[in-house]
């Protein structure tokens, strides 16, 4: 297996706390004290209808099955797994250009292990020894018996265990120099 290197991504996001300027003044006078309660009560609805508006537009957090390409060259990509229905699959292919990321499977991973096939233009491979079902073309294949006498390619994928996240970001670099 030549140049590859793995990560998991999770990301956090932040926020910065600003001073929050406090009025020295107070309320009008002419507002009795159930006044300013009601006028409160009114704010604080008025703040919990847009929370839950923008809680209820914000939906669960994206899943996926993402490759970046952390090399100069553009990079063809096969995937293959295990489908419970339906048994092996092999699909192809995505092409990555230099130093982008694309995503294979949009959603929460439903599967451990991924293999993938990767190769460019130079003729360097990313390839392992579980043989599965290819073609040159664009691809679906179920199956990864009797590639040759079905017609496809038998081409060699390398196992990624993505240790069961709902999220998955595998890195394509570039072949160490031996």
């Amino acid at each position: 297996m030549k140049g590859v290197g793995v990560y998991v991504t999770t990301r956090q996001t932040g926020y910065h706390k600003q001073p929050v300027p406090i009025s020295k003044t107070s309320a009008p006078s002419s507002l009795t004290g159930l006044e300013r309660w009601g006028e409160v009560r009114a704010a604080l609805g008025r703040f919990s209808l847009v929370v839950a508006l923008l809680g209820s537009t914000l939906g669960p957090a994206a899943a996926y099955f993402r490759v970046c390409n952390k090399t100069g060259s553009p990079v063809g990509v096969a995937l293959g797994y295990k489908d419970a229905d339906e048994g092996w699959t092999t699909e192809g292919w995505w092409t990555l250009s230099a130093h982008s990321c694309e995503t294979l499977i949009n959603g929460a991973l439903a599967r451990r292990y991924y293999f993938i096939y990767a190769a460019d233009a130079n003729g360097v491979e990313w390839s392992g020894g579980a043989l599965m079902c290819t073609r040159d073309t664009k691809f679906t294949i179920r199956g990864f018996k009797d590639c040759i006498a079905r017609g496809y390619d038998e081409t060699g994928f390398f196992e990624v265990d993505t240790g069961q996240v709902a999220s998955y970001i595998f890195d394509l670099t570039e072949p160490s120099r031996r």
